[in-house]
């Protein structure tokens, strides 16, 4: 008798041991999903707060693209508008004016031998 329960005690002590070793690996497996989750979570968070920021930049943008500024710096820079009360500016041409080009004179090189080129290299 006292051998067959030690045989049941040792068979308690194996099964007990494989539910702990399929505890371990079911902990190992949930704190890997866990770490891989976690490090989502921070890649989300850094594309929202991304995100965010070009949206302000967006809204910023047309805030300032439906505000009557917008329209005048348009109107003034690109259609040549102006107010009542300016005072418009428009240079004219100079007629039948040609400005004087001045050339510059071309250097005509002079031939030299061999000998003056090396001379002139060496010692001047």
């Amino acid at each position: 008798m006292p051998k067959l329960k030690r045989i049941k005690r040792q068979w308690i002590y194996v099964v007990l041991l494989f539910i702990l070793f399929v505890m371990v690996l079911g902990l190992n497996s949930r704190l890997s999903e866990y770490l891989r989750l976690s490090s989502q979570k921070e890649e989300m968070g850094e594309k929202i707060i991304r995100l965010e920021s070009t949206q302000i930049a967006l809204e910023t943008q047309i805030a300032y693209a439906n505000s009557d500024k917008a329209v005048e710096e348009w109107a003034r820079t690109y259609e040549r508008k102006v107010l009542p009360g300016d005072q418009v500016i428009i240079p004219l041409p100079l007629g039948d004016v040609t400005q004087e080009v001045n050339y510059l004179p071309t250097l005509n090189p002079r031939e030299q031998e061999n000998w003056q080129i090396w001379w002139d290299l060496f010692f001047e």
